[in-house]
């Protein structure tokens, strides 16, 4: 309805129309798809909201067509204005209530705002109705009364969106750079803000093999023992278990030459044509494959009395070298 009014109006007046849409992210693939026609023909200069990450959340085709600008979160020097001028405005804020609030009950609430004014104004607003008043008039909030009203069981952390992905990142490359203090910080992040345990637990065992390999081969075995132990006892016990691990990879030799290797088999088996198995390693249970040479000329290793030489790679791959020691 809106475009078809635009597209007359521009018809009519040779002017656009402004379409804003909030929270843009919540419209569909085929949503986004209907706006792509009138944004491409000019009939309306689109503006869209997101609190996700636009790389994510919308199509290809329509954010290639747009500038994104990034809202970043307000500082604490900024939060500070926002709060003092709160408590003054006689107007529209709680200049007419006589507040004390020490330095360090106005260090807490910026904090724990982190960054959102909204957050912190509707804490201030609670707390002062929540505060008993002196006799004679006066309001003095507390690190209590901050902390009750916010009620802080949120973290900047969404399980499905951009901040996921940007601390498990973190706590993959501080685990790689052997920084443990990182590590754990980054794994408490995730932890207390609600995240699967056993999530973490298995990108802990793919780093194990990933990162460490057969420089610590032990790795394995101490990623996988945490990922049952927290499938056995749950969160919040198993909260110790994740970070023993992840001091235990962040502090282990690394190596990558296990993801090298596979790295380079992969692009073997989709670059090139399907090898056939030499016929001397191939099982031959009928008398058929027997005749056609199956298993012919094999040597059995534990049999053998000194050095074989045995190739077990395809004829066209005997001189590749996948796996590298360092």
């Amino acid at each position: 309805r809106v475009i078809k009014e635009a597209d007359e109006h521009q018809k009519l007046h040779q002017e656009r129309t402004i379409l804003f849409i909030d929270e843009i992210h919540r419209f569909n693939k085929a949503q986004q798809d209907a706006l792509l026609p009138s944004v491409e023909h000019g009939i309306i200069t689109l503006i869209g909201a997101t609190t996700e990450n636009p790389s994510f959340e919308v199509i290809s085709a329509l954010l290639s067509r747009c500038k994104v600008f990034v809202f970043q979160k307000i500082s604490p020097e900024q939060m500070r204005r926002v709060i003092e001028s709160a408590l003054q405005d006689k107007e529209r804020g709680l200049g007419n209530e006589s507040i004390h609030m020490e330095e360090a009950v106005m260090q807490e609430l910026i904090i724990q705002a982190d960054g959102d004014a909204r957050t912190a104004l509707n804490a201030l607003e609670l707390a002062v109705r929540s505060a008993s008043k002196s006799r004679s008039g006066a309001i003095r909030l507390t690190i209590v009364h901050v902390r009750s009203a916010l009620q802080r069981s949120h973290f900047l952390y969404d399980k499905g969106g951009e901040e996921h992905y940007n601390i498990i990142s973190a706590l993959h490359k501080s685990m790689r750079g052997s920084d443990a203090d990182a590590a754990i910080y980054w794994l408490g992040r995730m932890l207390e803000a609600g995240e699967d345990p056993l999530y973490v637990a298995r990108r802990l065992i793919r780093f194990a093999s990933e990162d460490v390999g057969m420089a610590d081969p032990q790795a394995l075995v101490q990623a996988v023992s945490a990922y049952q132990a927290c499938h056995f006892i749950g969160m919040p016990e198993c909260n110790v278990i994740l970070a023993q691990v992840v001091v235990y990879l962040s502090e282990a030799p690394k190596s990558n030459a296990l993801y090298i290797a596979y790295g380079e088999v992969q692009e073997d088996v989709r670059r090139l044509p399907n090898e056939p198995v030499p016929l001397h390693i191939r099982n031959a249970p009928t008398d058929l494959m027997k005749n056609l040479g199956y298993g012919k000329g094999y040597v059995y290793p534990p049999s053998a009395k000194g050095p074989i030489k045995q190739t077990y790679l395809p004829e066209a791959l005997k001189n590749r070298h996948y796996w590298k020691k360092k």
